[in-house]
Formats: structure tokens, sequence, C-alpha cells
């Protein structure tokens, strides 16, 4: 999943959301002074992609990537989820998608102490071009999967990926709902659980 689905997912505790939307830059084991229900939705963001890896919809978009991308599907199908939900929102959320994304933004403004470098390095630029909300477009998807091609490190086949989506527009659709309606339901049981073993909610001071 990419920042917009994690964010969504998360839930509404803002410690879930944060931890969503850093939980990409932070890798291997979580920083010591990150605060723990903040480490908690970085645990909930990882546990996301471990659901989605392994999810039936989600390994059969990535199998309409074409041969040649197929390496690098799950940047792509990330991408592509993040385009559906902003598309359909209405349909998930009561907040318009607008104020949604002004609130993401907020959050990490308010928290930006804690944000991982590459993240407060890109997030003037998230924020002024608005990312969250462009992803309904399809151009804009693409060109986010071409700025993603030229920040990976090694020569990789992302740009102009865009294409693929066109290519089976209906099926990534369809694989979408299937998908989104079944990662909602596991977040809500794994936050339930969590949280009830842990006595309660939290959110970031």
């Amino acid at each position: 999943m990419n920042f917009l689905a994690h964010a969504y997912l998360a839930g509404d505790s803002p410690a879930d959301r944060l931890g969503g939307l850093i939980g990409d830059f932070v890798k291997g084991p979580l920083p010591a002074g990150l605060p723990p229900e903040v480490a908690a939705g970085v645990r909930l963001h990882r546990q996301i992609d471990v659901f989605a890896d392994t999810h039936p919809a989600f390994v059969r978009s990535r199998s309409r990537v074409s041969s040649a991308r197929r390496r690098v599907g799950g940047v792509m199908v990330d991408m592509f989820y993040d385009h559906f939900l902003a598309r359909h929102w209405d349909e998930f959320h009561d907040i318009p998608l607008e104020d949604f994304a002004a609130q993401m933004y907020r959050l990490m403004d308010e928290h930006a102490a804690l944000l991982p470098p590459r993240l407060l390095d890109i997030l003037p630029r998230m924020r002024e071009a608005d990312w969250l909300t462009s992803y309904r477009s399809a151009p804009a998807t693409a060109q986010a999967l071409d700025r993603i091609a030229l920040r990976l490190r090694r020569a990789n086949p992302l740009a102009g990926s865009g294409a693929e989506l066109a290519s089976d527009y209906a099926g990534f659709e369809a694989d979408f709902f299937e998908f989104i309606a079944a990662a909602r339901s596991f977040t809500a049981r794994y936050r339930s659980d969590r949280d009830r073993s842990a006595g309660g909610g939290a959110s970031p001071h």
C-alpha cells in the first residue's frame, strides 16, 4: 500500500495514521526515540503490507503487470490502489478527500521531529502538489510512479508504468474493491485486538 491507503486503513487514531505514513521510511528495528503509540502504528503498517502481499486480489493484480515490469509489480499495484481509493473516496469515508489529505499534512507538520529524514525532505513537495488528493487522477498516479523510478538507486522499469494501469483498468479496479474490503476487516480486527490487549487506544502527544 502507498501513503493514502495506509493512512486510511490506519483508522481514526492519529498515532496509527502517523505510523502508517512513516512506515515505508522505517526499516528494520524501530528507532529508540519513536513514541510507543507511533511505533505501534508502524507495526500496523507492516502488518498491512504482509496482508497485502499474500491476499489473492493483490497477487492477482501483480500478475496483471507485464513480464517486463513484474519485478516492480508490487510498487505499481500499491500506487494503482491509491488511485482507486482516491477516485472512489466518497464510498469509503465521510470526510472529503481534500479535508482528509489536509489533516494528514497537518499531522506530519505537527510531528515533524518524528519523521524520518527522507519523508521530512519530500513533505513540502507532497503538501504543495497535494499528492494524496492527486492520486484520483490516473495521469497524476503515472507521474508519481515516474518520480519513484527516479528516486530508486538501481535501474528499474517503473518509468512509463502508468500504461500498465490503462491496459487493464477494469481488472485492477475489481481487484482493488475485493482487496480493500478484506483489508478494512483485517485492520479493524488487528486494531481491536491490539487495543484491547493494551487497555485502550493511543494518540501522539
